[in-house]
Formats: structure tokens, C-alpha cells, sequence
């Protein structure tokens, strides 16, 4: 995968776990929502929907709320457990909460979910070992 591919998945990535994330706090979600959740202009978000639409991750409702579609829904599913476990991981390790933040939103793209999978199991290994 090219830098300019994994870029363009990594910003894939972004909107379908903001949808998610906007979702689950407030029931629904709308362009303008995720334009505000990553200080996004409105014409970039309505550029980027559309084009999740059209790849099958979104689908937006006639009174402009967005659903994700099933596959959308896997995706952001595990671009979020990614997020979760890295914030977490590295808050453990008394990384500073916003720092965790940010870190934890790149390094959920960085990585196959091989190496990822292989990550956590040895992280609740050590932890198992700890208790």
C-alpha cells in the first residue's frame, strides 16, 4: 500500500469511527457533526460522504442523517477497539491524557490487524502474569 493509499484509508478510517462515535453519544449524526468533531470544513465532510457512500460504508438518509452500512459498521467497530485499547495501553503506562489521545489516533491506523491482534494478546499476557 502506497502512502497516498494508506492516507486515503486512514481518513476512511477517521470518518467512519467519528459516525460511529457521534452515534453513540447522541443517537445520530450528520455532516455537520463530524465536520465539527474533526474541525473539518462542511464542503470537505460532504466531499468525503459522498465518496463513503458511493465505496458502500454510508448511507445518508433523505433528512441527512448518515447510517453506516454493515461493512461500515465492521469498520468502525474495529477502528474504535483499536483506538480504545491503545488509549488505554498507553494511559496504563501514565502517558498523559491528551497525549494518549492523539497517539492512540495514530497508531490505530499504523498497523495490520495481525500485528495488532499479536499486541494484545501479549499486553493481556503481561497483565494476566501481573495480577
Amino acid at each position: 500500500m502506497s502512502k497516498h493509499e494508506m492516507k486515503m484509508y486512514q481518513s476512511t478510517e477517521d470518518y467512519l469511527e467519528a459516525i460511529l462515535m457521534i452515534k453513540q453519544e447522541k443517537g445520530h449524526c450528520r455532516s455537520v457533526d463530524i465536520a465539527k468533531r474533526l474541525d473539518f470544513k462542511k464542503s470537505s465532510v460532504s466531499i468525503a460522504i459522498t465518496k463513503l457512500t458511493n465505496e458502500g460504508y454510508v448511507i445518508k438518509e433523505e433528512d441527512g442523517m448518515l447510517e453506516l452500512t454493515q461493512e461500515g459498521q465492521r469498520l468502525a467497530n474495529n477502528i474504535l477497539e483499536r483506538h480504545n485499547f491503545f488509549y488505554t495501553w498507553l494511559r496504563s503506562l501514565g502517558v498523559e491524557e491528551g497525549q494518549a489521545y492523539d497517539d492512540a489516533c495514530r497508531m490505530e491506523h499504523a498497523m495490520c490487524d495481525d500485528t495488532f491482534h499479536k499486541i494484545v494478546s501479549y499486553v493481556r499476557e503481561k497483565n494476566d502474569g501481573n495480577s
